[in-house]
């Protein structure tokens, strides 16, 4: 099992914008070949901090099912219309890949 995350820093007073751009749109992650499941994570507000901290993360069967999934044309697609930019204060976040101890 290979989880893909990233981490976004979204400007304080537009968190529920960021959450509705998630949850209004199109996605194909379904359609692809290992994927499991996708979260997105709200951590805690905290005063006088200059952002809010969120998570997206994508469960899939293996990595080559992620990167297929990076190279495809539906990533291309999901990603095209995000409209995040104006609500990050750090603008698109660095891709964190992380692979799943057996057993532990």
């Amino acid at each position: 099992m290979y989880i893909a995350m990233n981490r976004f820093k979204v400007r304080p007073g537009s968190e529920e914008e960021f959450e509705n751009i998630w949850k209004n749109r199109e996605t194909r992650l379904p359609q692809m070949k290992g994927f499991k499941s996708f979260h997105l994570l709200r951590g805690p507000q905290e005063e006088g901090r200059d952002h809010t901290l969120f998570a997206s993360h994508t469960v899939w069967e293996s990595k080559e099912d992620f990167i297929a999934w990076t190279k495809s044309q539906n990533f291309r697609d999901n990603h095209r219309s995000s409209g995040s930019g104006k609500v990050l204060t750090d603008g698109h976040p660095q891709f964190e890949g992380f692979s799943v101890v057996e057993g532990a």
